[in-house]
């Protein structure tokens, strides 16, 4: 009778907290939902998801705010957000750096990659240009090349740091071409971009949203676009693929959650999502900041960090990267 009365106990006990766990995902969000970004405030996934936090907030019918916490070189940020409660209301808005490079990067960090983490989705590509000081003699990727060829060790390239995105831009393109440039690592991109205007270094690769301004004014010019095709801000500017075959370039933005975070949690933020990218004004927002959009979902993330992984390990190793 006693084990009887017992397993009856535990099974409505059961039913109660699956009940609670079932009522909290149905009434989700219910409170402002925080997303960290390990990432400066003015980079390029910082540009491309205040918008859209904005718009899917409305769909969800709550708050969801940024913090910039880029310290570490997106390793404090990001170690939040793996130690967080896996409720849904801290989220992680992260570049693949973050999730691709540095794993690669630092023999011991705080957050696995792919075990710390419950992917929600890529949320666009970032375009990334090569750009140069206005000064400098030459007007294409090709120049670059043939110029640093001309003067070996003398030409330097500009960074947001050793790992960052701006670094493994221009070290795939130093690996692939042969062209003896320098890097020149600095304590974030903005910092990289202002010397590059200010002609203390020539040349840098950069997200085109972060640039644009600075090439419009004629503070910057732009030796190519790193991406497949040629981009519709800048048109008449080649790809660097069209002067030297087969290098392209480019970084994505995604959403994550602390690890466990339930399907339907991921789900609801998915579909909050899908609805901000149909919105007309965003998409030409976007478009008009230089991002490009890509499919969007678990799945589809979780194959762009296995594949970036595996990518960036031979980068980094091959051009024997070591942290700052």
């Amino acid at each position: 009778m006693k084990m009887k009365t017992f397993i009856l106990v535990a099974v409505a006990f059961i039913e109660l907290l699956f009940f609670g766990l079932a009522n909290a995902q149905s009434s989700y969000p219910n409170r402002t939902i925080q997303t960290i970004m390990p990432l400066q405030a003015g980079s390029g996934v910082d540009i491309l998801m205040r918008p859209i936090a904005q718009k899917m907030g409305e769909s969800l019918g709550q708050a969801i705010t940024i913090e910039n916490i880029p310290g570490g070189a997106g390793l404090i940020g990001a170690t939040k957000v793996a130690q967080s409660p896996a409720d849904g209301y801290v989220l992680g808005a992260f570049n693949d750096s973050i999730l691709t490079m540095l794993p690669n990067l630092y023999k011991k960090i705080d957050y696995d990659p792919i075990q710390s983490f419950t992917p929600i989705s890529e949320v666009a590509a970032i375009t990334f240009v090569m750009v140069a000081n206005p000064s400098f003699p030459g007007n294409t990727a090709a120049d670059l090349v043939r110029i640093a060829k001309e003067k070996p060790g003398k030409i330097d390239y500009a960074s947001g740091g050793n790992g960052s995105p701006q670094h493994i831009g221009m070290e795939i393109f130093r690996q692939y071409t042969g062209a003896p440039i320098v890097h020149i690592p600095y304590r974030g991109a903005a910092a990289a971009v202002t010397d590059v205007m200010a002609g203390q270094v020539p040349v840098m690769i950069s997200a085109l949203s972060v640039v644009l301004p600075h090439i419009r004014a004629g503070k910057l010019k732009v030796l190519g676009v790193a991406s497949k095709i040629r981009s519709p801000l800048l048109p008449n500017v080649p790809t660097i693929n069209e002067s030297i075959k087969g290098y392209e370039f480019s970084t994505w933005g995604a959403l994550l959650a602390p690890k466990g975070t339930s399907p339907a949690i991921i789900e609801k933020l998915n579909e909050s999502l899908a609805i901000a990218l149909k919105d007309p004004k965003l998409r030409e927002q976007l478009i008009q900041q230089g991002f490009e959009f890509v499919p969007l979902g678990q799945e589809h993330l979780k194959e762009m960090i296995s594949q970036g992984l595996v990518k960036m390990k031979k980068v980094i190793k091959d051009g024997g990267i070591q942290p700052d």
